[in-house]
């Protein structure tokens, strides 16, 4: 006789809080000849999941061709537009998800992420006409099942892709200050000023201040800084660098800035962290 037997009782945090993330839509389009949509944006994240066919998909100044299998992560307040060959029209379905937003990491664009999942493609195909088949059938339950099935979702695409999830606030989230976040992830490592940042978006820098406050619950240097502690955790766990190297490297005015930055936002200094990481390494 054998037994295998797994304990689940201290399980690790969801990657998505349930309080603030929402599956708002579902929709299935195939479209018949050339189809050509208007610009557009959404106050939330929409996954598009190619089935069929051929197109491209416009993001603001950017074009990218698209073929089965491939997913499209579009962030919130991103202009974009779908666009179908007549040849072989495209085929796709498309989740709306609020308080979610998907982070690329360092080279990445800010605004959408594109992969193809060809060698995962029965898992994650059946998953989104899982949601779709609960939504159009409404059985008792639905809504709780096609939460649980976004949290799988979502766990199954950060095993086989490099981006980062960020919990968004609910409603509507001006352009300006989801065009000054997007900025802020990108280009964390180089010296920006709340001034710089402000000009960017075209507002006033006390208009962007209350604005990114009201909405992201933070202002926008304290984000910044939040970003460059969130990155030197990495560097803190992987490399030898020193304080005062890791402090250069993301921008911060001095190393015993970043140690102030680190404390207030981890509980326990650079060092302390890089020793609890070594040692569970060990």
């Amino acid at each position: 006789m054998s037994n295998r037997y797994y304990d689940l009782t201290s399980p690790k945090t969801s990657p998505l809080n349930r309080k603030a993330t929402r599956l708002l839509y579902v929709s299935a389009a195939k479209y018949g000849g050339d189809w050509n949509s208007l610009l557009h944006s959404h106050a939330c994240t929409e996954l598009f999941y190619v089935v069929g066919g051929l197109g491209q998909f416009r993001i603001e100044d950017r074009t990218l061709s698209v073929k089965p299998d491939d997913l499209v992560i579009v962030n919130p307040q991103v202009e974009h537009t779908e666009v179908s060959l007549n040849a072989n029209p495209l085929e796709y379905i498309v989740l709306g998800v609020e308080g979610l937003e998907f982070t690329a990491r360092e080279g990445g664009d800010a605004r959408y992420s594109l992969f193809n999942f060809r060698r995962g493609r029965e898992e994650l195909l059946s998953l989104f006409h899982s949601i779709l088949q609960e939504i159009d059938q409404k059985p008792a339950g639905y809504e709780l099942v096609c939460q649980d099935l976004l949290e799988v979702l979502v766990v199954k695409l950060m095993r086989q892709t490099d981006f980062l999830l960020t919990i968004s606030p609910h409603g509507r989230s001006s352009k300006e200050c989801a065009q000054v976040k997007r900025y802020i992830d990108q280009h964390f490592k180089e010296s920006l000023t709340l001034d710089a940042l402000a000009e960017m978006a075209h507002v006033n820098k006390y208009y962007l201040v209350h604005s990114f406050s009201r909405e992201y619950g933070v202002s926008p240097i304290n984000y910044l800084n939040g970003r460059r502690v969130e990155e030197s955790r990495h560097l803190l766990a992987h490399t030898d660098h020193s304080l005062s190297q890791i402090a250069q490297m993301l921008n911060f005015s001095s190393a015993s800035y970043f140690s102030q930055s680190f404390r207030r936002q981890s509980g326990m200094s650079p060092m302390e962290y890089r020793r609890q990481q070594r040692a569970q390494g060990d």
